[in-house]
């Protein structure tokens, strides 16, 4: 989810909590045991990854609508004051790393909710899910996933040497005011400090009553939504709709857009850029996290379009990074120049940078 700039107390509070997820020994049961072809020497890691991220993805989603039924979110309050928590999002990490363990136990899983939320699933038994009776876990979302044809570098990775960036519920703020629409999964994929797969599961898609799933793998591929060019002539800006500041509103202001789309979500946003209804993503604050952009950065790469900082510096995925993305953000979408934004924000520097 999308934070607003905090103290350096709750800073602190945060990162004493948001720990790592370190592999430990996988339990017999493994939840794709009814698809073999997940856990086949056959196909490289890489691809069973991505492929199980999307069926984890998708099964989450059933947790949420779950939630939003039984009008029991459960919000509590992670420091400053405009930080919300839910059952979903402590019940969505719980079982997505719950999943990722079992099947590929020695990734590092760094997720928003911290260490202390998976370490106990009996807390949201009534959520979660069993991986038994999930006809998501029955069958492939994306069967092609497992013929794509990848570079070497994705062929030969070693599961130790992948990080998952797991926001559970991207769009908490807007969750918990029943902006439903804004809301998403976002399990980012990195290896080497580099996003190379994301999938995006949005459980209250307009496109189906299950939710839809998308994912994007840098220079290969995409599947689950349609990559639509925006307009040209009318510069389509979306930015934050809860946490917004001076340094926002002056960076947007340089842009001169014809128009600004206020939404939650970074999930949700960097979708407006592949599906055609926004130029830019805009966000020039601290308070985004690896696990807002991973995911959506994959994504956007795979359709064409790109993220950066707002100088144009590339974040890394490094499981030993700092979590915050304190240069703040910069997305276009595809067929849009980039580089432009970039020199338009560096003109600009006294106000935005």
């Amino acid at each position: 989810m999308s934070v607003c700039l905090q103290s350096s107390r709750n800073l602190l509070f945060h990162a004493r909590f948001t720990l790592l997820f370190r592999p430990h020994q996988v339990p017999e049961n493994r939840p794709f045991s009814k698809m073999p072809v997940l856990q086949s020497k056959d196909v490289p890691l890489f691809l069973r990854l991505v492929s199980a991220t999307t069926q984890v993805a998708s099964s989450a989603g059933s947790i949420a609508r779950k939630v939003v039924k039984s009008g029991e979110l459960d919000i509590v309050d992670k420091g400053g004051g405009n930080d919300p928590q839910t059952i979903a999002d402590r019940a969505i990490q719980a079982y997505v790393v719950q999943m990722l363990r079992q099947s590929f136990p020695k990734l590092t899983v760094i997720g928003e909710e911290g260490e202390s939320v998976s370490a106990d699933n009996t807390l949201f038994e009534h959520l979660i899910p069993p991986s038994t009776s999930n006809s998501l876990l029955d069958k492939l979302i994306f069967p092609q996933i497992l013929q794509l044809k990848i570079p070497d570098k994705l062929r030969g990775i070693k599961e130790e040497d992948v990080v998952i960036w797991l926001d559970p519920l991207d769009g908490t703020t807007e969750f918990t005011k029943g902006g439903l629409g804004h809301v998403t999964t976002l399990i980012g994929i990195a290896h080497g400090g580099v996003p190379v797969a994301g999938v995006i599961h949005e459980p209250f898609s307009y496109h189906s009553g299950d939710g839809r799933t998308i994912y994007g793998i840098p220079g290969v591929g995409y599947g689950g939504c349609q990559m639509v060019l925006p307009q040209t002539g009318k510069r389509i800006i979306t930015t934050t709709q809860s946490h917004s500041n001076p340094r926002i509103e002056a960076a947007i202001g340089i842009l001169k857009p014809y128009r600004v789309i206020r939404a939650g979500g970074a999930g949700h946003k960097a979708l407006y850029l592949v599906e055609g209804v926004a130029n830019a993503y805009v966000f020039a604050s601290k308070g985004l996290k690896k696990w807002d952009t991973c995911a959506p950065e994959a994504l956007l790469q795979a359709v064409g379009g790109k993220m950066t900082d707002l100088s144009g510096e590339a974040y890394s995925y490094n499981k030993d990074e700092e979590y915050g993305n304190d240069r703040g953000l910069l997305a276009t979408a595809p067929g849009e120049d980039h580089e432009w934004y970039v020199k338009q924000f560096l003109g600009g520097a006294p106000l935005i940078l």
